[in-house]
């Protein structure tokens, strides 16, 4: 990792169309995080049921099941800032109608429900759309440095996006989705603001082979079949987060105050090490620093399961998320380098799918082994599964563990 003076990232923050981008990011990402915690409180507190809040997830997430490759080809045949802006602003309107039945008193579960349907649909379409934008906005050299500070804005809004929205539910039931409305609305504005000047040309209807050819792209380019699945099989099997109120309350015995603190360590890992990615490139040897990010993802996962301090378990969950942070900048760039402009909606669809479908079925794999085995048992094979993927995919795909550089 070295030092990269020119151009630097601060260039990229006198550049108005990754200011723009920047900018419209955060404030729909805070607004997807206090909503996340929103609606689980207010589930909750109308119901008393554990399977109706369990229901959220699989709600938001049905739509990003079913619309993953209309919504990648959506990315690729229209303006994507506007469907980044669309998406936007129908999650505004639809955050201002819950508030409405909030402060009114009105408001059912099943409306909150199609209001998460509503928020899934969005997110379906407005993920793979902003993630092909990026290159755009980013000047020449400096997608690896655009990357890092757009994932640690991710980081940063996992932090304080659930704090945010939970002192917003303690004034009042309606306040989050109002905050959520404006941040929306205000980012839809941010993102219509940008101006690219690769213009946007108009493109035949979509077929049945158009829709998912993302699928056979990625298929045909074990690169990046391997850097998406990589991310795949390494969070599924990963996914020892999942038992953190398992190792708060019966393990570490820290209580509720313990698991937030837990629940934070790898956003705020994760942040910091953006910070530095965001000053330092890494310049040589890229494929294996991805698969050794990913071993010592693995490796802190171990030394997580098998901490009964609760100061350990925090350094722990830390370096897990500074390793997934350079793992993740690096597979990113890597994708959207070796994927053709016209292509990245779909691609990054699938990428989209991969990564959802990483971490519902990572915990649900975590829930099973550790019903089966225990906890800790099964967060220290989760953590050994980790590191024997990467080194399975580092024989696998070769052509991955020997690219030098991000260009």
């Amino acid at each position: 990792m070295t030092s990269n003076p020119s151009p630097s990232s601060t260039a990229l923050f006198r550049h108005p169309p990754f200011l723009f981008y920047f900018g419209s990011r955060g404030f729909s990402e805070f607004a997807f995080m206090i909503g996340a915690v929103a609606v689980g409180w207010q589930v909750y507190a109308l119901t008393g049921s554990a399977f109706d809040l369990g229901m959220i997830g699989l709600v938001g997430f049905i739509p990003t099941l079913v619309l993953v490759f209309v919504a990648g080809h959506a990315a690729d045949r229209y303006d994507r800032k506007r469907v980044v802006q669309a998406c936007q602003v129908v999650g505004g309107l639809t955050a201002s109608y819950l508030a409405w039945g909030s402060y009114g008193g009105w408001l059912t579960v099943p409306e909150i429900y199609a209001a998460v349907l509503v928020f899934g649909i969005g997110t379906a379409f407005e993920s793979p759309a902003a993630s092909a934008l990026l290159p755009g906005v980013a000047p020449e050299g400096l997608l690896q440095k655009a990357t890092a500070l757009s994932t640690g804005l991710f980081q940063l809004t996992m932090i304080a996006g659930p704090a945010l929205g939970g002192f917003a539910y303690a004034v009042s039931p309606g306040f989050p989705y109002a905050l959520m409305a404006g941040f929306w609305l205000v980012g839809a504005l941010l993102v219509g603001a940008i101006k690219i000047d690769r213009p946007v040309t108009a493109k035949e209807p979509p077929n049945f082979s158009d829709l998912f050819a993302g699928v056979g792209f990625v298929r045909r380019n074990p690169a990046i079949l391997g850097t998406i699945s990589l991310d795949l099989f390494a969070v599924l099997l990963g996914g020892a987060t999942a038992l953190m109120p398992i190792y708060a309350r019966d393990i570490l015995h820290v209580g509720p105050w313990g698991l937030g603190v837990l629940r934070g360590a790898p956003a705020v890992g994760a942040l910091l090490m953006s910070f530095v990615l965001a000053r330092y490139t890494i310049e040589r040897r890229v494929g294996l620093r991805m698969f050794q990010a990913v071993i010592v993802f693995g490796a802190a996962t171990v030394l997580f399961a098998l901490s009964t301090s609760i100061w350990l378990s925090i350094v722990a969950l830390a370096i897990l998320g500074a390793a997934d942070m350079v793992s993740m900048v690096i597979r990113i760039s890597l994708v959207q380098l070796r994927t053709p402009d016209d292509m990245r909606g779909r691609v990054g669809a699938v990428n989209y799918l991969f990564v959802n479908a990483s971490y519902q079925l990572g915990e649900f794999e975590s829930g099973m082994a550790a019903a089966l085995v225990g906890a800790m048992p099964a967060a220290v094979l989760g953590g050994l599964g980790t590191i024997a993927v990467a080194l399975l995919w580092m024989k696998l795909f070769p052509s991955i563990r020997k690219t030098e550089r991000l260009e």
